[in-house]
């Protein structure tokens, strides 16, 4: 399938393309006329398109809310028709993969940017598991994508913010890929606009680095994007998505 994705530049399409994490469903075995790409909470759809796939729901799937990416119109619409009263058509940001782009020095004085009550966190094991409790179901995408925490601690990493004891922000590997990988900010919602995202995001893209991973983003609104260029990224284009809802 990986010629169908050709020309995609997603990162997680290629941790399902190289075995990574997530999987490749097609319409055959061999030389595919279509294709989707499944991983954490988004299934990505290429080639002519097909009902089957756009229905196709793996036996494992546990999660009701998915997002589906069209390669293009055409699967737009049968997106549309297949969860018609499920469905809402929104729009992400693509953010540039740029390796060379990132100022270090801007980025240290960025993660050192914490307000003095606060301080930043490796997600270690106790971590992990706070993330994927009722109570921090706001920061469950840090790991969700992890079935435990040996994997996530051999192929993620990420940073938390504690403040008074608690944990208010985060910025963690949403997925893996062998290059690098795919970054997720989340802030609690009475801790936004007080830097605590563009502090967590600068350590985390610093340790990428270190590693020697190319820390990779994709925005959900164009508030993700303006942290994304203070950060040192550029946008790149819209694009359609599906939340779907009952998947």
């Amino acid at each position: 399938a990986e010629p169908l994705f050709d020309g995609w530049e997603e990162t997680l399409i290629w941790s399902c393309l190289q075995g990574m994490m997530g999987d490749v469903y097609a319409d055959r075995p061999e030389h595919p006329c279509s294709a989707m790409a499944m991983i954490a909470d988004f299934i990505f759809f290429v080639g002519a398109p097909r009902e089957e796939l756009v229905r196709y729901r793996p036996d494992d799937c546990t999660r009701d809310f998915m997002l589906m990416v069209p390669q293009n119109e055409e699967w737009s619409r049968l997106i549309e028709r297949c969860y018609e009263g499920r469905s809402k058509r929104v729009t992400r940001y693509a953010i540039r993969k740029e390796p060379d782009v990132f100022d270090r020095e801007k980025l240290e004085l960025a993660a050192a940017s914490l307000p003095p009550d606060c301080r930043i966190l490796p997600i270690d094991e106790r971590i992990w598991h706070l993330s994927r409790t009722p109570e921090m179901g706001w920061a469950s995408d840090w790991t969700s994508a992890y079935p435990d925490y040996d994997t996530y601690y051999r192929l993620g990493f990420g940073f938390a913010v504690e403040k008074n004891g608690e944990i208010v922000a985060g910025a963690s590997s949403y997925t893996r890929y062998r290059e690098g990988i795919e970054i997720q900010i989340d802030t609690r919602q009475d801790h936004r606009r007080q830097g605590l995202a563009y502090a967590c995001g600068a350590r985390l893209i610093l340790e990428a680095l270190d590693r020697s991973l190319y820390p990779s983003w994709d925005a959900q609104n164009l508030a993700s994007v303006g942290v994304a260029e203070k950060l040192g990224y550029r946008f790149d284009h819209e694009y359609p998505t599906y939340e779907i809802y009952g998947y």
